[in-house]
């Protein structure tokens, strides 16, 4: 199963400066915690904002020369990174940014996204084109917690979509030419 994991706020910002517009320790944890131990497709903007990267992460990136960190690879395709993460056997995570999200959603099963009922400048926002009005809620867990950077309460809905369409990934058929195509 492909799960997609990320947090928006009220006006659809998901990012700032390649990280994230607040400081809401809960959040971040519960994003590590749900993450644990999956095969991770990351892109390159986020992959090079973490501190942390762990082993089975599959960077999407068109530069071949980029430095990858151990356990780390890189792919050129969000397909080519789905096919590989589902090759290690473990769950597989859609962690972002923007444009890996609006390129993986078809394959995804689920989509953990907390909501933050608040407005937060930001550079990036989520994809409009990922329509997860039409995906079911299929649990919600509602928290408020404290913004570091503002010291303001903030209330953050935990939400789990499921996706009843997903589009199937195709297997790569390549011939003796070492040509690859879906």
């Amino acid at each position: 199963m492909i799960s997609a994991i990320g947090a928006v706020a009220s006006n659809g910002m998901l990012g700032l400066a390649g990280w994230l517009p607040w400081d809401i320790p809960e959040e971040l944890a519960y994003f590590e915690k749900t993450v644990a131990g999956a095969a991770l497709v990351i892109g390159r903007l986020t992959y090079e904002s973490m501190d942390v990267v762990p082993p089975d992460s599959f960077i999407v990136s068109r530069q071949h020369d980029l430095a990858m960190r151990p356990g780390c690879t890189c792919v050129a395709s969000v397909e080519e990174g789905l096919r590989a993460a589902l090759a290690t056997g473990k769950p597989v995570f859609v962690i972002g940014g923007a444009a890996i999200y609006a390129a993986a959603w078809p394959y995804c099963h689920r989509f953990y996204l907390t909501r933050i009922e608040q407005a937060f400048s930001g550079d990036t926002l989520f994809p409009a084109g990922i329509p997860l009005d039409q995906w079911v809620i299929h649990a919600e867990t509602i928290k408020v917690f404290r913004e570091r950077q503002s010291g303001q309460d903030v209330t953050c809905r935990f939400l789990q979509y499921r996706q009843a369409g997903v589009r199937p990934l195709l297997a790569l058929d390549c011939n003796s030419n070492s040509e690859c195509s879906e």
